[in-house]
């Protein structure tokens, strides 16, 4: 072959190669446009659950195999945490990226107060204000249909969640819990079941009509379970299937409970089903999580210390599932530390959608983290608590806390004094290391109070009819146990 031939068929295959590799990358373009398909949100909230409740987190009683499933598939975090040791300040930060403490949104709705406390709490915000922009209401902004399906507790009537972004609202109230797993619920968003219905069944088949509705355009379910809260009622076949289960030297030994954990595991498997079935499994995006840890002792979140109201990782370590189809590699695990706020960024760097102007997060895009791009930046994370949850065992009295690295500074603000834990070392935090660290102590306390001034964090104030004579609360007076939601 000539030269001349020799290079002319170059150019040709040049040429060709050129073409297919620009319409290569203008199909990848397309396909990162946010006007193309935009992947469905599936976002499956439990209430209560502890680190430790289902299988892949390590229960040996508890059966999950939905929610094993879906980190078989998916990625799981292992140290991810709630904002805050209760439920409805979890919520609000869920859905609006910001801290509980900059919100003002510090404490289950309505909280409560012990009988002699010796710092009063703040004249702290009982609702999510109507000003706050919402992960629906961004979404729906974007074009998705939106749905509140479950527990809402993040105020009366005017706060619904109508009034902050999702279409259809069912079954959300002003109420923590329900008066009954099992019908008559009476619940005022939600018509009535049959005598013996079951409510998480009945909310995860409200969450597949939903889907079949929705399947034409893209939507957001916000699937916020009241499980696995009070009152302690599961299924009665499922109970009876667990009191056989039940033997010596288990942690977990609650028989309803479990029941509770697997009803709702059960709904993970209806709804992912409902999505293969209207061939949306390959573009929803499905989250599985909790707003705060186990309640003690009606669970074990051990090796963590405490559960639910407490400063210490059983209050505030609760399990991430993330599945995100054609990005999340099946069966991975992520051992960087997370917490709620980060969904609100997440989910619209996944979908695609621009936030609202002026919206400010405090959370970060774990894009890197599920992309398996990279580690985030080193950052710190936030709690802040000024109140009491003296009526759960193992609770706590107002406090503050931090974690930068594999350090965790605990303030109390009763008298100020701290505790400081290697979480890497001592996850069970057995071993205050505040004395022999004093510097670390220093670094991260200030940290910490600048955060608060940064914020605008509310503070308790001292009581001026406290009697120090006397005890804060009566652990023993069962009056002050009917509270923490």
């Amino acid at each position: 072959m000539s030269g001349r031939r020799l290079a002319r068929w170059c150019g040709v295959i040049l040429s060709v190669w050129i073409g297919w590799a620009g319409s290569a990358a203008a199909a990848a373009a397309d396909d990162e446009k946010p006007g193309a398909v935009r992947p469905n949100v599936v976002f499956i909230l439990a209430d209560d659950l502890g680190w430790t409740d289902v299988g892949c987190f390590g229960s040996e009683l508890y059966e999950t195999p939905a929610i094993d499933r879906l980190a078989r598939e998916g990625m799981k975090f292992t140290q991810n945490y709630s904002a805050c040791t209760v439920c409805s300040p979890t919520r609000a930060c869920i859905l609006t990226g910001k801290y509980p403490a900059r919100l003002h949104v510090t404490d289950w709705i309505p909280g409560q107060m012990p009988a002699n406390p010796k710092m009063l709490v703040p004249d702290w915000t009982k609702y999510l204000p109507l000003e706050e922009t919402t992960i629906a209401d961004a979404l729906r902004g974007g074009g998705y249909a939106t749905a509140c399906i479950g527990k809402w507790h993040l105020g009366d009537e005017p706060y619904y969640p109508e009034k902050h972004g999702f279409d259809i609202n069912i079954g959300g109230t002003s109420a923590a819990n329900p008066p009954s797993y099992i019908a008559p619920w009476r619940i005022a968003t939600l018509s009535e079941g049959k005598d013996g219905d079951y409510l998480t069944d009945r909310l995860g088949e409200e969450a597949v009509k939903f889907i079949e509705r929705s399947k034409d355009r893209p939507f957001f379910l916000y699937l916020s379970h009241f499980a696995v809260h009070t009152p302690i009622q599961g299924r009665p076949d499922l109970v009876a299937k667990y009191r056989k289960k039940l033997r010596p030297n288990l942690k977990q030994r609650n028989a309803g409970y479990a029941a509770m954990v697997e009803a709702m595991d059960q709904t993970v498997a209806r709804v992912r089903q409902a999505l293969t079935d209207h061939g949306l499994a390959g573009r929803t995006i499905v989250i599985f999580t909790s707003d705060n840890g186990g309640r003690v002792p009606t669970t074990s979140n051990l090796p963590l210390r405490a559960g639910k109201g407490a400063c210490y990782e059983g209050g505030t370590r609760v399990p991430l599932i993330v599945y995100w189809p054609g990005v999340t590699k099946a069966g991975t695990i992520c051992d960087t530390p997370t917490i709620s706020a980060d969904f609100y960024p997440t989910l619209l760097g996944m979908t695609g959608v621009p936030d609202q102007a002026g919206h400010a997060s405090d959370g970060v895009d774990l894009a890197p983290l599920l992309r398996r791009a990279g580690d985030l930046e080193p950052r710190a994370l936030y709690w802040h608590y000024p109140h009491h949850q003296h009526y759960q065992l193992g609770g706590t009295m107002p406090y503050g806390a931090i974690r930068v690295g594999d350090y965790k500074l605990i303030e109390f603000y009763d008298d100020m004094r701290t505790e400081l834990y290697d979480l890497r070392k001592d996850i069970g935090e057995r071993h205050d290391r505040s004395t022999d660290m004093p510097e670390k102590v220093r670094e991260l306390r200030d940290r910490l109070h600048a955060w608060r001034v940064q914020v605008g964090a509310q503070m308790p104030t001292p009581n001026p009819a406290y009697d120090s004579t006397k005890p804060q609360f009566d652990p023993n007076d069962p009056s002050g146990r009917k509270g923490g939601k």
